[in-house]
């Protein structure tokens, strides 16, 4: 919103999961409780979380040619969750037709007759640490994160009652009723940086592959729309996005997820985001890929490293090399994705 509205505040900007198609967003949290909670069937308990992860890891773990616990480019995975529907009893480690079901909504994202209203959530990241079980199924039918914003949002911000049910949203209505009351005030989705650009500003933009919170097509779409209305080659001059594989909500989460976000950074710019920022603003220098860490600890920089590797400019992806430790980012190329 910074750079859209008020581009002569900063010379440059660090904007990570940004929660920019505000209405959208929480109208597809409400299309989400409806998926989880409008038949009582539906829900997805935590438990089964873990279910649904590996089936997803062993679909599309090793599509980049390195199996380690992450899908390194979401996209290009087509897991279907119907080879989890349980053949025989139910267990932790099958789902129902309606979790299925739900399931599948939940990967797809809301929908109208106008046509999408928000990405849906990536696969592979679903059981992890500040997952899917604080922001999406939550550890209970409606004690999740989106269901405490997507239910308040419309009580208090759109129809302003308390009264509001979410059994009764409708997403052609409920969506536009949003966009009429709060997107001049909440969405920052304006795809014109030209008063940014013109006076030198840089924006860098990151969102991690595994984000249960923010669906991270979103911030590729929000990127896509600037290219198309002021040129790749001119937005690439300015903006950069980093899309972090593995990675949760702003942190955390199976992949390399520490470039600078934490208290303690070293401070230099191939591995910290804001170190390469202010090389951007001061020296012209553009990020090209920056050296992402996992640590034991992933919220204590003091912590052991594990791994290391790369986060590309976009489009471009990290690619495995064919030789030496897949744990070290000297050995992955960023590349065109296939």
């Amino acid at each position: 919103m910074e750079a859209q509205r008020y581009p002569e505040d900063y010379d440059g900007i660090i904007a990570g999961a940004p929660a920019n198609y505000w209405t959208h967003l929480l109208a597809n949290a409400a299309w989400d409780n409806l998926a989880l909670l409008g038949d009582k069937d539906s829900f997805i308990p935590p438990k089964k979380l873990h279910a649904i992860q590996a089936a997803a890891l062993a679909a599309c773990d090793a599509l980049d040619g390195v199996k380690d616990g992450v899908i390194e480019d979401p996209p290009r995975c087509h897991f279907d969750p119907s080879v989890l529907q349980c053949q025989a009893d139910e267990s932790d480690s099958c789902l129902t037709a309606p979790q299925v079901a739900a399931l599948k909504k939940l990967y797809a994202g809301g929908s109208n007759s106008r046509g999408r209203i928000f990405p849906g959530y990536s696969p592979g990241g679903e059981a992890e640490f500040g997952g899917w079980a604080v922001w999406i199924t939550g550890p209970a039918p409606e004690r999740s994160l989106m269901y405490i914003f997507g239910t308040q949002f419309y009580k208090n911000m759109v129809f302003d009652s308390a009264a509001w049910d979410y059994h009764t949203f409708n997403s052609d209505r409920d969506t536009k009723a949003a966009d009429d009351k709060q997107s001049r005030n909440l969405n920052a989705t304006d795809a014109d940086l030209g008063r940014f650009r013109e006076r030198g500003g840089k924006l860098i933009l990151y969102h991690g592959w595994s984000d249960a919170a923010i669906a991270p097509q979103n911030t590729i779409d929000y990127y896509d729309s600037v290219a198309a209305k002021m040129g790749a080659q001119q937005t690439a001059g300015f903006v950069r996005l980093f899309m972090a594989p593995g990675m949760q909500h702003c942190g955390g989460g199976s992949g390399a997820n520490s470039f600078g976000q934490y208290p303690g950074a070293a401070g230099d710019p191939d591995h910290d985001m804001d170190a390469a920022l202010e090389r951007w603003v001061e020296k012209g220098v553009a990020p090209e890929r920056i050296v992402a860490a996992k640590r034991k600890n992933d919220f204590d920089p003091a912590s052991a490293i594990v791994r290391t590797r790369p986060l590309c400019a976009y489009p471009l992806v990290a690619r495995y090399l064919g030789s030496g430790s897949t744990d070290d980012a000297a050995n992955f190329a960023c590349a065109k994705d296939d």
